[in-house]
């Protein structure tokens, strides 16, 4: 696609959006990694979009396209459906505008995230609660927008609201004096790296851009691929913020145009950098917010190179911890899981436990005797020292004569069981 074709969101429309944004979203710091830094050889920099008040970049989108309305769509009032940080960015603007907006929410969204859709939208915000899936959601407010008069604010694909998010790629120009070589965003419908890659391919046009998306949510990769927006039939909606079935129709040609390449990131790996990031810089980053940091491996040629990573959200709830840990450590190869047929005579677990290593450590034991039969199958999991602590296990139980499944990579078996 020519650069003269191209539906690039313009300079002067981001620019319009930074206006109408100052005091409500906050010029966000561009902080330096010390640690990656050293580690990449490179400058490292963390664009802070997770210290914004509803704690994602969303609030830039929702209250720019807002403020676009005339007089009589913000007295009609707005809707949309969502389950995450658009519903708070959305919450606030209304709050902040004094204008209506009903939100739709899946019934199955946690409590937690109703209540701060509430904090923030106080009494301008309706909440109705609809259907099982985002799908429902987003079903029933399309007829609502239509069947009440309500202005539509979508999360993605909409001019206004990819001009708001582009104000991200504004600032990072403003705060830094030397040249940028490589910015590395999360992409999920394409908001984002539609208004913050239209900004650097006019003002710097050298800069490389990297999209990075979730393995088990790549529809702007696929769409890459097929040189058309595909829709997804499955997603794994883990890293909720960018997992789309369907990016947008007026993000997929900037994107197509502006980023050099889809990255993907496994969720396991997703998780492991989200831990990194708690432990090693003291950052609580959502799945989405981690995805830029997360593919930095990914990069060749980096040494000596500066790079700014977009954390664009830190909405991540202290109950999925466990689930964060678990798929981190089933990602780094030390977390195995096997289905284990056990003779069912005394001492038969005191012998499988002699064939562990000395640092390895049983995590899950689920076993039911099995009346009238010689063996019992049990189902195991095992935490090792190191990866590299696998085969030499898995060879040992073989030599044993133990006879066994390793269930890690058999997804129908591990969702069962785990």
């Amino acid at each position: 696609m020519s650069a003269t074709t191209t539906p690039l969101v313009s300079v002067e429309a981001v620019t319009r959006a930074r206006r109408r944004l100052r005091g409500v979203a906050l010029h966000s710091p561009l902080q330096r990694s010390h640690r990656l830094s050293e580690h990449y050889g490179a400058e490292i920099y963390f664009k802070r979009e997770d210290l914004q008040e509803v704690r994602s970049y969303k609030i830039r989108g929702s209250y720019n396209k807002m403020s676009t309305l005339t007089a009589k769509q913000r007295e009609r009032g707005v809707v949309c459906a969502s389950a995450g940080n658009h519903a708070q960015g959305l919450a606030l603007a209304c709050a902040k505008m004094g204008v209506k907006g009903v939100i739709f929410m899946p019934a199955v969204t946690p409590a937690q995230k109703i209540r701060k859709v509430r904090a923030f939208g106080k009494e301008f915000v309706e909440i109705e609660l609809v259907g099982d899936t985002y799908d429902d959601a987003y079903n029933e407010s399309l007829k609502a927008a239509e069947e009440r008069g309500l202005t539509y604010v979508h999360p993605f694909d909409d001019p206004d609201t990819i001009a708001g998010q582009g104000t991200v790629g504004l600032e990072i120009l403003d705060d830094l004096t030397q040249p940028v070589d490589y910015l590395l965003m999360a992409v999920g419908g394409g908001g984002l790296s539609a208004g913050v890659g239209s900004v650097f391919r006019q003002l710097s046009p050298e800069t490389t851009i990297y999209g990075v998306e979730p393995s088990g949510a790549a529809a702007m990769h696929a769409s890459f691929a097929a040189g058309e927006i595909v829709t997804l039939e499955r997603i794994d909606s883990f890293v909720d913020g960018a997992a789309v079935r369907r990016v947008g129709d007026h993000n997929f040609p900037i994107v197509r145009e502006v980023v050099k390449d889809i990255l993907l990131v496994p969720e396991g790996q997703v998780c492991g950098t989200m831990l990194e990031l708690y432990n090693e810089e003291g950052l609580v980053v959502e799945p989405a917010g981690a995805l830029s940091v997360a593919a930095l491996d990914q990069l060749e040629d980096i040494k000596g190179k500066t790079v700014v990573c977009v954390i664009g959200g830190g909405n991540n709830d202290i109950t999925r911890t466990a689930e964060i840990q678990e798929r981190a450590l089933l990602w780094s190869g030390i977390k195995h899981y096997f289905i284990i047929e056990f003779p069912q005579r005394a001492g038969a677990l005191r012998e499988f436990l002699n064939i562990l290593g000395p640092e390895d450590d049983i995590t899950h034991f689920e076993y039911t005797k099995k009346h009238n039969r010689a063996v019992g199958p049990a189902l195991v999991g095992i935490q090792l020292a190191s990866e590299d602590e696998f085969g030499p296990l898995v060879k040992r139980m073989e030599d044993s004569g133990i006879q066994f499944e390793h269930i890690n990579e058999q997804p129908l078996l591990f969702e069962m069981f785990i």
